[in-house]
């Protein structure tokens, strides 16, 4: 596909609407954890994923960059959020959009899906103790993050198999639409 395939106008739309969605949605935070109210849930990343799956990697990507310079205007961190969010949602998204370019499926997205919850989880595990917690924490960074480990983990296991869940229920509804759209 070349770059006018990837980029034409209902395309575009389509990626515009995806990142506002997303952005939008990033507000509806919750924590899920007292005991680590930082780890807060929201579900942004159904949106990044179905562009991922809908309209491919590349695209996906994208519009993960999009929303999180969106979210810069907002923030308190000062960008580092974002850039660790952006590394974390981007390992999480590519590897089932990649495969399902190549072969589509429900089975192809179902497993694709569960190795994309390990390796999101893997990596936001490692953005938070290398990246995060040392920002926010500085010295103590290393002891905070060991103490709330299994909270950490559990946090971002539930948060990509619930987007996992989503996605899967709203992916073929969507799919058919867009067919029909022509898009």
């Amino acid at each position: 596909m070349n770059l006018k395939q990837h980029f034409t106008t209902k395309r575009l739309v389509l990626m515009a609407l995806f990142v506002a969605l997303s952005y939008v949605v990033s507000f509806l935070e919750f924590p899920i954890f007292p005991v680590t109210p930082y780890f807060k849930l929201d579900f942004a990343n159904v949106f990044i994923m179905l562009t991922g799956f809908l309209l491919g990697p590349v695209e996906g990507v994208l519009v993960c960059a999009l929303k999180e310079l969106l979210s810069v205007i907002d923030s308190s961190s000062g960008g580092v959020g974002e850039i660790a969010n952006f590394l974390m949602t981007s390992a999480f998204i590519l590897f089932p959009a990649i495969v399902y370019r190549m072969k589509k499926g429900f089975k192809t997205v179902a497993t694709t899906l569960v190795a994309a919850c390990l390796i999101g989880t893997g990596v936001a595990l490692f953005v938070n103790r290398f990246i995060i917690f040392p920002l926010y924490m500085g010295a103590a960074a290393q002891t905070v993050f060991y103490e709330v480990f299994w909270y950490a983990l559990a946090f971002n296991l539930i948060k990509t198999l619930s987007i996992s869940l989503i996605t899967v229920l709203l992916y073929k509804r969507l799919s058919i639409f867009l067919k029909k759209k022509h898009i």
